[in-house]
């Protein structure tokens, strides 16, 4: 059975609080942060209280209940390599609330909107790949993404009726659409970058 730490939601917003202070002050990041919780409301400041008496909501993968937007001069670090160092600190984050694997998304870490932008672009990638596995008949492999990536896009192909699957190990797990009919046991391998590219242009089409 699962704990949720966001039954003290309270205790969680302070553990979260607290890593990033040592992530400023030790690790001497020009960082900002402003927590947001699920009871809506902004605590940008590491010496205001927290009540831990706040209302408790129910948390999605679409609706995380501690968000954590960063701002300052050293968000590019954050940033760099397709936002790597930030999505290293948001899976500390949750290992620092004994998150299990499923509820990792109760958690999002956030720079410049970056992850905004993310999740539109992978909208606009599932609904070029669907597209793309109607018209050829053949199995469309994405390239390699986070588990939250993964989620989102497994959500955005549902709406097609299509089968999904993901394959590989660690970093290099990946999505794969499949036609109608029964799902292969060997799973297509991730795109070429000549593919990617294919569908970044698509994207700047529209």
């Amino acid at each position: 059975m699962m704990t949720n730490p966001f039954m003290d939601q309270g205790h969680a917003v302070k553990k979260v609080r607290d890593f990033l202070k040592v992530l400023t002050d030790t690790g001497s990041f020009d960082l900002q942060s402003n927590i947001l919780a699920c009871n809506g409301h902004v605590q940008p400041s590491p010496d205001a209280p927290v009540s831990a008496d706040s209302p408790v909501s129910t948390g999605t993968p679409q609706t995380p209940l501690i968000c954590v937007e960063f701002t300052g001069r050293d968000t590019s670090l954050l940033l760099a390599r397709n936002g790597e160092l930030l999505h290293a600190l948001e899976h500390v984050a949750a290992k620092i609330l004994r998150l299990e694997p499923e509820e990792h998304d109760l958690i999002f870490f956030d720079a410049e909107g970056f992850k905004a932008k993310r999740d539109r672009e992978l909208h606009l990638s599932a609904e070029t790949a669907i597209e793309q596995v109607r018209a050829t008949n053949r199995p469309y492999s994405f390239p390699p993404m986070t588990s939250r990536e993964r989620r989102m896009l497994h959500l955005a192909l549902a709406k097609s009726g299509l089968p999904t699957a993901s394959s590989g190990e660690g970093p290099r797990r990946f999505v794969i659409l499949y036609p109608d009919g029964p799902v292969p046991t060997t799973p297509e391998s991730p795109q070429t970058a000549e593919r990617t590219r294919a569908i970044q242009n698509s994207f700047r089409r529209r």
